[in-house]
């Protein structure tokens, strides 16, 4: 069961849980930036849609920076140090990614957060991503900073079940979320991105892979 869109005219921090805090336009003042480099780090390791364990090709188009990248095929989710379409490093994680990362954790009183990769996401018209937790990182005390860019979204927020209800969260360019300690196994999602004014939408998820 889905509840409405609870925060459409809000600007101020939202606790969506314990553990979890929605930061409405922390990141407006970097998205220029932000944005310049996401596209320098697609020239050195484009997005691509991946292949689940089970063989269905992933609608949202994918890259990694930082120490380690999120790949998925059919041996299964994880983390490699490398790019496996290139065999090389992934690319470095810009300083400016790694500082917002930590600002807004510190904002959701996760202190000393130093992620070591960067999940980015590129969402076209129609693309959705199913409920689902994040499972695959080493560390599970340190907490998910998700940033959201470009076209706006709607984004799923539940509980630990699959079956728990499902809040219904308008975001904008330039809006965080936090989520860690009791909230980090929730699970969540994106509905299908509608058109609008711009061609995608990115998604930057900082996480702490090992």
């Amino acid at each position: 069961m889905m509840q409405p869109d609870l925060f459409g005219a809000a600007r101020d921090d939202i606790v969506l849980s314990t553990g979890a805090l929605f930061l409405p336009g922390f990141a407006v003042a970097e998205v220029v930036t932000l944005l310049a480099h996401i596209r320098t780090i697609a020239v050195c390791s484009p997005f691509r849609h991946m292949i689940t364990p089970g063989g269905r090709r992933m609608s949202v188009a994918m890259t990694s920076c930082g120490r380690f990248g999120w790949t998925s095929g059919r041996e299964g989710y994880g983390y490699t140090s490398h790019d496996p379409d290139s065999g090389q490093a992934w690319p470095l994680m810009p300083p400016v990614f790694r500082e917002l990362a930590r600002k807004a954790a510190t904002r959701a009183g996760f202190a000393d957060f130093s992620p070591d990769t960067c999940l980015v996401n590129r969402y076209a018209p129609g693309t959705r991503l199913s409920l689902h937790q994040d499972l695959d990182e080493g560390d599970m005390s340190a907490p998910i900073v998700s940033v959201s860019l470009g076209l706006p979204a709607i984004f799923l927020w539940g509980g630990p079940m699959r079956s728990d209800t499902r809040r219904r969260i308008m975001l904008h360019e330039g809006d965080v979320m936090v989520w860690g300690r009791e909230a980090r196994m929730n699970f969540h999602g994106v509905e299908p991105l509608p058109p609008g004014n711009g061609t995608c939408r990115y998604n930057l998820t900082f996480r702490k892979a090992r």
